[in-house]
């Protein structure tokens, strides 16, 4: 068994509506948490956070990657590691959706079939970087049956996605029907709101067509990039009250409040999602869901220990993912991070509150550190983290950055 003993912890935020604890420690065992606010005789090593933050790796809800870290959208290569850089340690596909040569107009159910599995079994088995990447969502299309929702249960696809759906056939029921075989199977739908995408070929879905095909999740509600009616925003919100609604960076500022003072006024901030919906025209962000996070707690008035929870571990459990949280029997996926020089903050809460990036020290995924003592894509923490111990595996490091910002 290997044991890693993360102490001196400043502020420690498990990704929920737990309060956050001060001045603690968490043991890592076989790349799982073994335990909160205990000490460990003889620890393999020891990470000193150096008073700093410990909370879990951002988990993307909202990524559209090809195969491995290549996307043609932006013609850039390593974006799954620069978001690693970035905290992100756990994404879920929307969608496979810049392929080259890949005709909107003509998606059928073998091919789109055919891509999730494609994508289950490349990106989705290799860990890019080493990120936790839930590759391999089935595109919805109309002609679908039952046996296509088998075939992708098998092959392990878990998520499903409307984007291109032709909503002339709402009324046919066969949308509705797709939901149901989802669940049969344990399958999660997400589905695209708002007005068209880049590709301008996705389908409008305002209030009508969400609320008539109930799906788990409503993608990017306030903007992907542009959302629905304010008063569609607000009736989604309130006739599927068990669904999930998810903010993501291509949103439009002004409808992102919105939907947080909805989720607000009806004590229903644990339903809100986060993700970056990139790589795409929004671009590609390894800073994404930090800044994601600061928008909501410094702009939008949301609690930052809420704030985090939504870029955490409300996402994971929104998306059938046992990342997210960091207690007992979890996995060690998590990030040391604090003010960097110059901030006015204390802690990574603070720094959110106030709208400023902090700056990651460490990442861990499965208690094996991806980033060991300096991300390449934020400014450094004011204080550094040690380690003490046996030689600490870690992956291959990708090339340093230099510049500024």
């Amino acid at each position: 068994m290997t044991t890693l003993l993360v102490e001196d912890i400043g502020l420690l935020v498990c990704g929920d509506a737990t309060p956050a604890v001060r001045d603690t420690t968490l043991l890592i065992e076989d790349g799982r948490i073994a335990g909160i606010g205990v000490d460990h005789p003889a620890p393999d090593n020891v990470l000193s956070a150096g008073g700093l933050t410990v909370m879990p790796g951002l988990v993307d809800g909202h990524v559209h990657p090809t195969f491995g870290e290549w996307t043609p959208a932006q013609n850039s290569i390593g974006w799954i590691g620069n978001y690693l850089q970035g905290g992100t340690t756990s994404m879920v596909s929307a969608g496979e959706l810049h392929i080259p040569g890949i005709d909107f107009g003509a998606l059928t159910p073998e091919l789109v079939l055919s891509i999730a599995v494609t994508s289950k079994h490349t990106t989705g088995r290799s860990r890019p970087s080493g990120v936790k990447v839930n590759a391999g969502t089935m595109l919805l299309v109309p002609g679908m049956t039952e046996e296509h929702f088998d075939r992708a249960h098998r092959e392990g696809v878990e998520h499903l996605k409307f984007i291109f759906y032709d909503w002339n056939r709402l009324g046919d029921g066969e949308a509705q029907r797709y939901v149901e075989w989802a669940h049969d199977r344990g399958m999660t739908v997400k589905m695209h709101s708002g007005g068209v995408s880049r590709s301008g070929s996705s389908r409008v879905a305002g209030r009508d067509v969400v609320v008539a095909v109930r799906p788990d999740i409503v993608g990017h509600i306030s903007g992907g990039p542009i959302p629905p009616p304010d008063e569609d925003i607000v009736a989604i919100i309130a006739d599927l009250p068990s669904a999930h609604v998810e903010v993501c960076s291509s949103m439009n500022y002004r409808a992102t409040k919105l939907v947080v003072d909805q989720l607000s006024a009806r004590g229903e901030l644990s339903r809100l999602t986060l993700g970056t919906d990139t790589p795409g025209g929004t671009g590609v962000i390894p800073r994404g869901m930090l800044r994601n996070i600061c928008f909501l707690a410094s702009i939008c008035g949301v609690d930052p220990l809420h704030a985090v929870a939504a870029a955490t571990g409300q996402t994971a459990r929104a998306h059938g993912l046992d990342t997210g949280v960091l207690a007992e029997g979890r996995p060690a996926d998590l990030l040391v991070l604090g003010p960097v020089t110059g901030s006015t903050a204390d802690d990574a809460l603070e720094c959110f509150a106030l709208g400023d990036l902090p700056g990651i020290a460490t990442v861990l995924v499965d208690g094996v550190p991806l980033v060991k003592t300096r991300s390449e894509q934020t400014p450094p923490p004011s204080r550094a983290v040690r380690w003490r111990g046996e030689p600490v595996p870690t992956a291959k490091s990708t090339t340093h950055r230099v510049g500024c910002c």
